[in-house]
């Protein structure tokens, strides 16, 4: 029973990850913040109270990856970094959480999530 439930979870798991990448794909990130906020939402516990700490979890960090994999061109990467620095200025007070977001899932968005960042010299 113990392999049925770890192979069940696997699945649902994978299924999570199908699910988050094709929403990815399919939304362009140049057209709107709105698919930027969608991921980010699924780090709003880690955002908001820092648990789970120390870490983000599962389905935050397969946000980030799927947010990752969207981030494949300079035009896409400038949205997202000008869609995060919105989000760490309207979250100030959790932006230290949010620019962590990418690093302690170990995505690479190819850019750092700082107040400082210019998103205009993103290649």
């Amino acid at each position: 029973m113990g392999f049925y439930k770890m192979d069940r979870q696997k699945a649902t798991r994978i299924f999570g990850i199908s699910m988050l990448v094709s929403l990815a794909i399919s939304v362009s990130a140049a057209n709107e913040c709105s698919t930027v906020r969608a991921f980010v939402s699924a780090c709003h516990p880690f955002v908001t109270y820092g648990t789970p700490d120390p870490f983000p979890g599962s389905p935050c960090c397969d946000a980030m990856m799927a947010l990752n994999a969207i981030a494949d061109s300079a035009d896409d990467r400038r949205v997202i970094c000008g869609c995060m620095m919105d989000l760490i200025t309207t979250f100030n007070p959790n932006a230290t959480a949010i620019a962590t977001l990418p690093g302690l899932c170990g995505a690479s968005l190819g850019f750092t999530i700082d107040p400082d960042t210019d998103c205009s010299f993103i290649s």
